[in-house]
């Protein structure tokens, strides 16, 4: 193919890649995208509000952690590539700590280019501060902040196009952020490329509709679509991520790499189209309330989709934050029962485990759980398989300490030799949890900047 580098950048058209759609992602999908796909972009998504919080609590560790753990594999395996094609990079795996990522990439970037490189980190998502003056209603309680007990430790506004587009105006070769929202890391580079005004809703709209799409990468492409009896999907091991190819009107072409497995159809669109979508036709994002509702796919050859019909109206005024509280720990144990009465075997556990962390321990009954694996937990009782043959139970208890924590998974070992018959496999953890929130905020509190690195190797 011809290298990105000696593509006409002012063209009608550009293409953007999906390198992963979620944190732990997998990363040689995105690596044969930037070395065969001749990108224009490639974007990684990387963030959800429970890894945003989880990114806030290493923060709170170490003032240097709080970017996503898989940032320098991911670059270490894509900037030699995007580098020498002149393929821009947009992530919001910089999570809870944008700048730190941002020198991560830096040091990995100086290793990878024979050339100087940009490094842009974008800040102001972090909105603590101005949510505890602001005393938002949080949406989950219908109270005011200022009314809860619990410790607030984090708050993260979703950002929009806007913040991005300033670095990428500054030639950044690799942009990091911290929450920008999931269709924005697409709408950015777009609207950057074609020179589009943010205020011109119907294309801002359909572009949403493009990067909604893209953004959980091999979804697209027949990842969370595959059933093996209805909807049967070949060479899934080797899962090709999709990229678009987008023109100046906002329409778009979907494919994936020739060769490469999974299948992109308009049955695979359709579904990702509704995927975490309420209303249709009302899908808020910092950048526009878009609207889906008129969105028609067409096969236009193998593995390549086109989508039309997307639009939008004006963005709404307020953004939304993620609200991170202390909310203790979280105590775990589990152990397997497997063979004849596996199920009445694992109940049994589960009684002496709960009266021991409540009448040894001092634990209240509502703050233990129970699940039995195997026999229908995901039903959440509904559906119950009492002749499972094997069953691993599991227990989990919220506490206030690590110490109490760690007495919920000691008392799941016990069982061993003071339990009913057969149990192995234990296994024990005990997690500090950050309690998650939402609420929202006018977006004139949220002012966001560049922070651009400039490496010379």
């Amino acid at each position: 193919m011809t290298p990105s580098s000696t593509r006409d950048r002012a063209s009608r058209s550009v293409r953007l890649g999906a390198g992963s759609g979620f944190s732990g992602d997998r990363i040689d999908p995105a690596e044969k995208l930037a070395r065969h796909a001749d990108l224009d972009y490639l974007i990684f998504e990387c963030l959800g509000e429970r890894t945003v919080a989880a990114g806030n609590a290493r923060r709170l560790e170490n003032p240097d952690e709080g970017y996503d753990p898989l940032l320098a594999a991911r670059m270490r395996a894509v900037l030699p590539h995007t580098l020498a094609s002149g393929t821009t990079v947009i992530t919001n795996a910089g999570a809870a700590n944008p700048l730190a990522a941002a020198e991560l990439v830096s040091g990995i970037a100086a290793r990878s280019a024979d050339r100087q490189v940009r490094i842009a980190a974008i800040t102001g998502d972090a909105v603590l501060e101005q949510v505890l003056r602001h005393d938002p209603v949080v949406w989950e309680t219908g109270r005011r902040l200022s009314e809860h007990d619990e410790e607030l430790v984090s708050a993260n506004a979703y950002i929009g196009a806007e913040a991005v587009i300033p670095a990428l105006e500054l030639d950044a070769d690799v942009v990091v952020t911290g929450r920008l929202a999931d269709p924005s890391l697409y709408v950015a580079p777009l609207a950057h490329h074609f020179g589009w005004d943010l205020a011109d809703h119907e294309t801002i709209g359909a572009a949403t509709a493009i990067g909604h799409l893209l953004e959980c990468a091999g979804q697209l492409t027949g990842g969370y679509y595959a059933d093996p009896v209805t909807k049967p999907v070949k060479g899934m091991a080797d899962l090709g991520f999709p990229f678009a190819d987008v023109l100046a009107d906002g329409s778009a072409t979907f494919g994936k790499l020739d060769g490469s497995g999974g299948i992109l159809t308009e049955r695979t669109c359709a579904e990702q189209l509704l995927y975490e979508v309420g209303d249709p036709t009302s899908y808020l994002t910092p950048d526009v309330t878009a609207d889906f509702g008129n969105v028609s796919f067409t096969n236009v050859g193998p593995d390549r989709v086109a989508i039309t019909g997307a639009t939008g109206r004006p963005r709404p005024q307020q953004l939304k934050v993620t609200l991170g509280f202390r909310g203790g720990w979280l105590g775990e144990g589990q152990i397997s029962y497997a063979g004849p009465r596996a199920h009445p075997r694992a109940r049994l556990a589960a009684d002496i485990v709960t009266e021991r962390l409540v009448d040894v321990h001092g634990f209240t009954e509502d703050a233990v759980s129970v699940e039995y694996i195997g026999a229908g937990a995901t039903f959440r009782g509904l559906d119950t398989d009492t002749d499972a043959h094997e069953v691993r139970l599991r227990v989990t208890a919220r506490a206030r300490t690590r110490e109490e924590a760690d007495l919920v998974g000691w008392e799941v070992e016990s069982l061993y030799t003071n339990g009913p018959a057969g149990g192995g496999g234990a296994r024990r953890s005990a997690t500090e949890v950050l309690a998650i929130r939402s609420c929202t905020l006018p977006r004139d509190l949220v002012p966001t900047r560049v922070h651009l690195t400039e490496v010379t190797t």
